[in-house]
């Protein structure tokens, strides 16, 4: 346990020192990229300030994807049955060590089902295990309890919602010619990936605990956070008028939450089981209009979740700007071909997760990201000889990695738990090193076998 301590307690004072918040970040990671652009690809000022704005709107789309997905899945966090629920789960760590692995745990499954349900389900159940913990007397260093959250969410990618994966397993996708369909059952639903979930997953929650600070360093969750918020929407009793009466009248929202199930199970019943974004998403929301008391009570569960999407709506057309730069100059696959020319049928597939790794510090969107590095590496691992569906597997692996060490993803988790970045992100570079033997590591064995 002391070597875990020593082996953190570096991370978390270079963190809480020199760390810049998340939208500083955005902004010099662009000025980073604009001087790549102009050095290594030989673009102009001209060309690289043109590809960064013509960047700026091309994630809008996704951008509000992630805010729908933000807003409905705390509102939905926040209904009656969830928060009983919680509460429940919250009951169950007897111990911190337990209370780390359980937060642990729950994130790294929710993540795999769909990331953006593994960052709410962490968030939310770190939260309410740390306020049971205090009303038990069991002392919980809150910053490590949130940081073992995010740190669940390293495997998301090697779940059903992998972006890549389900890119190459849709038909039409943009490199359909050169590697035909993939089917998931090749990518997440091998042996392989699923064992080193499951081991990753283990080890997090062995190693979270173990990295709990001395009791007099321990910072347990702030006051204010103990505090139950009323969710009622306030209305009047005696329904005054007619449109309070339907304010206040729950089997419009009944109606609407079964609807929105009832497409989702007819188009798992036309298209196969398969799952996107949006179908995510408007699960979230069919499961809080089910659960919310009212129309007025969903809308105000809304209102209170809307304080988490600020800061995606600021930063992401920035990584927009970047992802345009780094294709519109080639920087990207300048990047990339440096790490396809150094490999061998052998290593190709370690080369494309640390190459993913970096372009992810630049890019974290798993779509995007796929989209620059995709065709270099897969045009690789035909000149090699390579499997396509261990090179999807290495760009996943190397997208989910760095995201420990990445601040973007924190946003909604820390919007939910109330704490900033830098108090979290110096353990889960601790969770950076480690992943990168146990992805790096299987992705070599693979390709020695």
């Amino acid at each position: 346990m002391r070597f875990f301590q020593l082996l953190a307690r570096p991370f978390v004072v270079f963190v809480e020192r020199y760390y810049p918040d998340p939208f500083v970040f955005v902004v010099l990671l662009s000025a980073l990229t604009f001087l790549l652009s102009l050095v290594l690809a030989d673009a102009t000022p001209t060309t690289a300030l043109s590809a960064w704005g013509d960047g700026l709107p091309s994630l809008l789309a996704f951008t509000a994807q992630i805010c729908i997905t933000l807003l409905t899945a705390h509102a939905l966090a926040h209904t009656d049955r969830v928060q009983i629920l919680l509460k429940r789960i919250g009951n169950i760590p007897n111990s911190a060590a337990g209370a780390y692995a359980l937060v642990a745990f729950s994130a790294g499954i929710g993540s795999l089902i769909a990331w953006s349900l593994g960052l709410i389900a962490g968030a939310t159940v770190a939260r309410e295990v740390a306020r049971q913990a205090v009303t038990r007397g069991i002392r919980i260093h809150y910053p490590l309890l949130v940081a073992s959250a995010y740190a669940g969410f390293v495997i998301w990618h090697m779940g059903y919602s992998s972006s890549a994966g389900l890119f190459v397993a849709t038909a039409g996708h943009s490199l359909e010619a050169e590697i035909g369909i993939i089917p998931i059952t090749d990518t997440v639903f091998t042996l392989h990936n699923g064992l080193l979930a499951l081991i990753t997953l283990a080890v997090i929650c062995i190693i979270c605990p173990l990295m709990r600070p001395h009791e007099r360093d321990i910072i347990e969750i702030y006051p204010v956070l103990l505090e139950e918020h009323s969710e009622d929407p306030g209305e009047r009793p005696g329904r005054e008028t007619f449109a309070q009466y339907l304010d206040a009248m729950r089997p419009l929202t009944l109606l609407l939450g079964a609807g929105l199930f009832c497409y989702i199970g007819y188009s798992f019943y036309a298209k196969g089981f398969h799952l996107n974004l949006n179908l995510v998403n408007w699960s979230f929301l069919g499961a809080g209009l089910l659960l919310a008391r009212s129309p007025s009570h969903y809308v105000q569960l809304i209102n209170n979740a809307s304080s988490t999407i600020g800061p995606v709506l600021i930063q992401y057309p920035f990584y927009a700007g970047i992802l345009g730069m780094m294709q519109g100059t080639g920087l990207a696959g300048i990047i990339s071909d440096w790490f396809t020319s150094i490999a061998t049928p052998q290593t190709l597939s370690f080369f494309a997760f640390l190459c993913a790794g970096l372009v992810n510090m630049f890019i974290p969107s798993g779509g995007g990201q796929w989209a620059v590095q995709g065709p270099i590496f897969i045009e690789a691992g035909q000149n090699l000889g390579v499997d396509p569906s261990i090179i999807v597997l290495a760009i996943s692996y190397g997208d989910q990695w760095t995201n420990m060490i990445q601040p973007f993803w924190t946003i909604p988790l820390l919007a939910i738990a109330g704490l900033h970045m830098r108090q979290i992100m110096g353990y889960t570079f601790v969770i950076f090193l480690l992943t990168l033997f146990l992805f790096g590591g299987g992705l070599l064995l693979w390709g020695a076998g």
